[in-house]
């Protein structure tokens, strides 16, 4: 999601959600991998059903289900492009 034009501290989202505890910490998995030696801020956990990822320019999000449905950040930051959508 393109976030650019309404928010001032990032310019894009990814958001995701897992089906299990199992699926949830693969992603984080991942996400991890994926960045390699990059500076991140990581905050939440399995746990809390939610986490976060601060890349600055690109904050990835992964929510447990209800937890996605709850924050509904889609509808949040609604101002945003949507730029895919997988299910």
């Amino acid at each position: 999601m393109d976030v650019s034009a309404v928010a001032g501290f990032t310019d894009y989202f990814v958001i995701a959600s897992a089906a299990s505890s199992r699926q949830f910490e693969a992603l984080a998995g991942a996400v991890e991998r994926a960045a390699g030696d990059r500076t991140y801020r990581r905050e939440g956990g399995a746990d809390a059903g939610w986490l976060l990822f601060d890349f600055s320019h690109l904050i990835v999000h992964l929510f447990g289900r209800d937890e996605r449905a709850y924050y509904n950040l889609e509808g949040l930051w609604s101002g945003g492009r949507q730029l895919l959508r997988v299910e």
